[in-house]
């Protein structure tokens, strides 16, 4: 074969395989549909044949080409414009492509089968009728076994895996074979308590490690568990609220025919319900992604400004209080869990916006909203650090105050990169980095205070 006819074939297959590679990467807005992307491809071959027909090369011709059809987020967006009934009528359940619905369906089964094995978990330990039991390991009942769905969709390596099993088994050891005091008369103590709730947080730590499929180092993937973190909680919140009007209904209906259907609810069906609907969302989450757009951003909108006046006030009641040592306790754990849902709303409203676009007033509102979070969690600190000098250290106090310094940590760093951001110094790419480049600290110092703090404070 002549020289020149074999480079125009090898241009030619190079080409094409570019082509191919854009058509796979269209498909994947689920806006589009099979039939949309030929058009596309139609369009985008016209086009790169009047460029070479212009003297440009196969490469020169693609890029120019791609470049001219535009950000495939825009076009995207445009079909579901054009198109929105089609989004509205689109079921999960039922993708277009056959080999997509076979695929469905089979990790559909998987989930199942592992809702399942999480269900028969939790009626083993109600079996076991200790409230401390159950509450120490509930959350190794369930999030594992969605981890392992990850673990398998994602096709974990090997050394992924027996690390993440390691740390889970070492919390569970650690939970379940620690001498906490109190326990046999059925008041646990504090450093049970503390560690008991700290658990999930580690394992859902783990949970992103395997739902990233090992590229945990990654910021992109980080921020998409992120994104899956929240859409997860509104599914499940939306599932449980329609779960329960139906089992409701079902209750009503069988007390009218004199049957008592409370026991099984309770020894059979909430057992395996609770866990299955949890799995259930998880899987509607992964099915729904890129069709619309996500809930959980759209929320920040609404509850950023109120969640400044809320700040606000809180930050008017610590003031007025008087002295700080006096200050509920009760009223400083409120303060955190108000502050972790601040954290919430930076990182849901960062997760949805275009790091490219320019500042926007919604980004002033965000920095007005850190400068409040700061200024509540310096009282709030100050605070902890009083009564600690005034009362001395006890298990709950230390994790109080190890919390406020890490979610201080957090609020300082966001507060200038935004800061930074809005006057136009800093690039919008470093505020998201930030924001999961963290997500680790939280988990390192749930981490220890589920292991260590146990025998530092003897137990007690």
């Amino acid at each position: 074969m002549d020289e020149p006819i074999r480079e125009s074939l090898d241009e030619r297959q190079a080409l094409e395989s570019q082509i191919d590679q854009w058509r796979r990467w269209v498909l994947r807005r689920r806006a589009i549909t099979a039939a949309d992307a030929e058009e596309l491809e139609d369009n985008l071959r016209g086009q790169v044949a009047d460029l070479r027909a212009g003297g440009l090369d196969d490469d020169e011709a693609f890029l120019v080409a791609v470049k001219r059809m535009g950000n495939l987020d825009d076009v995207s967006r445009e079909f579901a414009r054009e198109h929105s009934e089609r989004l509205w009528k689109q079921l999960v359940l039922v993708p277009e492509e056959p080999a997509e619905t076979s695929s469905r369906y089979r990790e559909l089964a998987v989930l199942v089968a592992l809702a399942v094995g999480a269900g028969i978990v939790v009626k083993a330990l109600l079996a076991a009728d200790d409230g401390a039991v159950l509450a120490a390991n509930v959350a190794f009942a369930v999030l594992p076994f969605l981890a392992a769905y990850f673990a398998w969709s994602r096709r974990l390596p090997a050394r992924t895996t027996g690390l993440l099993v390691g740390v889970a088994a070492l919390l569970a050891l650690a939970v379940n074979l620690y001498p906490f005091k109190d326990l046999a008369s059925g008041r646990p103590g504090m450093t049970f308590v503390l560690a008991a709730t700290h658990v999930p947080v580690v394992l859902w730590l783990l949970l992103g490690v395997a739902y990233t499929g090992g590229a945990w180092r990654s910021d992109a993937r980080r921020m998409d568990f992120v994104r899956f973190t929240g859409e997860l909680l509104i599914y499940f919140a939306l599932v449980a609220m329609g779960g329960g009007l139906l089992l409701g209904l079902t209750a009503g209906t069988f007390n009218l025919a004199d049957v008592d259907i409370a026991p099984f609810y309770q020894d059979w069906l909430l057992p395996f319900a609770v866990p299955g609907a949890f799995f259930v969302s998880a899987w509607l989450v992964e099915a729904k992604k890129n069709v619309v757009e996500n809930i959980a951003p759209v929320l920040t909108r609404v509850f950023t400004p109120l969640t400044i006046v809320m700040l606000g006030a809180m930050l008017v009641v610590l003031l007025a209080h008087g002295s700080l040592i006096s200050v509920d306790r009760n009223l400083l754990i409120l303060m955190d869990a108000v502050l972790v849902l601040v954290l919430a709303l930076l990182l849901y409203s960062i997760s949805a916006r275009d790091p490219l676009a320019p500042p926007t007033v919604f980004d002033w509102l965000q920095l007005v909203l850190v400068a409040v979070a700061f200024a509540v969690n310096a009282v709030a600190l100050t605070a902890m650090v009083s009564r600690i000098a005034e009362f001395g250290w006890t298990a709950n106090k230390t994790a109080a105050l190890g919390l406020n310094v890490v979610l201080l940590a957090h609020l300082v760093w966001t507060g200038w990169l935004l800061l930074g951001f809005v006057r136009g110094t800093r690039a919008f790419g470093a505020v998201e980095r930030w924001q999961t480049r963290y997500l680790p600290v939280y988990a390192a110092w749930a981490a220890v205070v589920v292991l260590v703090f146990p025998p530092v404070f003897a137990f007690a």
